[in-house]
């Protein structure tokens, strides 16, 4: 799935990908899924077949595309495939943009937008609430309390369920809220103090170290 402009949300077994403007979604065959589009968003889908598949990797991923792969998307996507008054796109020009695509996802680095899903009950408990109330600021051990576990025990599942420090997980769980937000068209101050940051600048750098450009420019992505 590739976001030509909005903002995406794909959920599965692995956990949630928050897909920005010009980013790829792909998800294996035989992995349940599902999507969501936030904003104004223009979503275009491509298959690819078995061959092809097995060349990127075998779990959810989000990528940045290329200038040449946001061509060859829009091209696998655009009228020639649906409207009768387009020349049709020609079956062997459409083997070979798939396997240019698949040779551009594969130079690229996957990107940090993938919040894995806990599967510890306390965990999923300190998840739910975060999701709820993203601009909660209560340390871990304060949360944990509540879930009847000490912030040394959140800790360590943190790391090794998820692979993730607990500040890491909360600040990435808040970007993916200031998304949709932004896609909802939510101005910057006002993303900013709902998704827990009392001062705007400091959304702004952790905004920009994760997604790659700031709120500001992210809204005005075509």
């Amino acid at each position: 799935m590739y976001a030509a402009r909005g903002v995406l949300s794909v959920r599965t077994s692995w956990g949630t990908s928050i897909v920005p403007a010009n980013r790829v979604a792909w998800t294996p065959a035989g992995c349940e899924h599902h999507h969501r589009a936030h904003g104004d968003t223009d979503m275009r889908i491509v298959f690819l077949p078995p061959s092809l598949a097995r060349l990127v990797p075998d779990h959810p991923a989000v990528f940045t595309a290329s200038g040449l792969a946001r061509e060859v998307l829009l091209v696998l996507t655009g009228p020639r495939n649906y409207d009768p008054a387009a020349r049709p796109l020609d079956p062997a020009a459409r083997v070979r943009l798939r396997r240019v695509l698949v040779d551009e996802l594969h130079e690229a680095p996957e990107q940090p937008l993938q919040l894995p899903e806990p599967v510890d009950d306390r965990l999923r408990a300190v998840a739910r609430l975060l999701r709820e109330h993203p601009a909660d600021n209560s340390p871990l051990a304060e949360l944990g309390r509540s879930m009847g576990a000490s912030s040394r025990t959140l800790s360590r599942l943190f790391h090794t369920e998820l692979g993730m420090t607990f500040y890491e997980w909360r600040t990435q769980l808040r970007i993916y809220h200031a998304l949709v937000l932004l896609a909802d068209g939510h101005d910057t101050t006002h993303v900013a103090h709902a998704c827990g940051w009392a001062n705007p600048s400091h959304f702004i750098a952790a905004f920009a170290k994760l997604v790659g450009t700031t709120p500001g420019r992210h809204r005005h992505l075509k």
